[in-house]
């Protein structure tokens, strides 16, 4: 029998993988965390330097696509074996 038929199927993915996965979906948590609040007490008022803030607008979006591409990277990601 060559290698090549006594070799086994194993998992797709390896510990680093799971690993660089778990950091990925941390990522994308935070960046939603930075999105939330902007909201007041008062349903009349309305405080749109709050709401419509840097780290709402810009810095949050930017932090959960940067969790997707690394969640992306873990998928795509071959074993060195």
């Amino acid at each position: 029998m060559s290698k090549e038929s006594k070799k086994q199927p194993g998992f797709a993915f390896t510990k680093e993988n799971y690993r660089i996965l778990i950091v990925g979906v941390v990522i994308v948590a935070i960046g939603y965390m930075l999105m939330v609040g902007g909201g007041s007490e008062n349903p009349n008022e309305f405080n749109a330097d709050e709401i419509f803030s840097f780290r709402r607008i810009t810095l949050s979006p930017i932090v959960i696509l940067t969790g997707f591409v690394v969640v992306l990277y873990a998928i795509m990601k071959k074993s060195k074996h």
